[in-house]
């Protein structure tokens, strides 16, 4: 049975970093691309960040480039998204996600990945 969980959330400060983990289980993580995910109260999942199956092409929203990074251990079967610069606005519960995407990966097609995780809250707040 292929799964993913996420973990490394929590509080950080505004100005602060957190590093998430998101580990594979049940297939071959470099067949897949991965997708981070969030979801504020009262507002729609939004796409972060993706990293393509094979060469791991990244994708970023514009509301985190230049702050977050996301990275993959295909040896590890785990992708990383570490968070910088944390705002208020970064708060939210991230959820990781996998699926065969051909071409790359999308933030926009949540349709496109078909294991999700559970989730882990981030909060931003002083």
């Amino acid at each position: 049975q292929s799964q993913v969980a996420e973990s490394g959330g929590g509080l950080a400060q505004p100005g602060g970093s957190l590093r998430l983990s998101c580990v594979a289980s049940g297939f071959t993580l470099e067949n897949y691309a991965i997708g981070w995910f969030r979801q504020a109260p009262g507002k729609e999942r939004e796409g972060v960040s993706c990293t393509s199956s094979g060469s791991g092409t990244t994708n970023y929203a514009d509301s985190v480039k230049g702050r977050f990074t996301i990275s993959r251990d295909n040896a590890k079967s785990t992708v990383y998204l570490q968070m910088t610069s944390l705002k208020p606005e970064d708060t939210g519960v991230y959820y990781c996600a996998a699926g065969l995407v051909q071409g790359g990966c999308t933030l926009d097609l949540l349709y496109e990945y078909d294991d999700w995780g559970k989730g882990t809250q981030v909060t931003v707040a002083s």
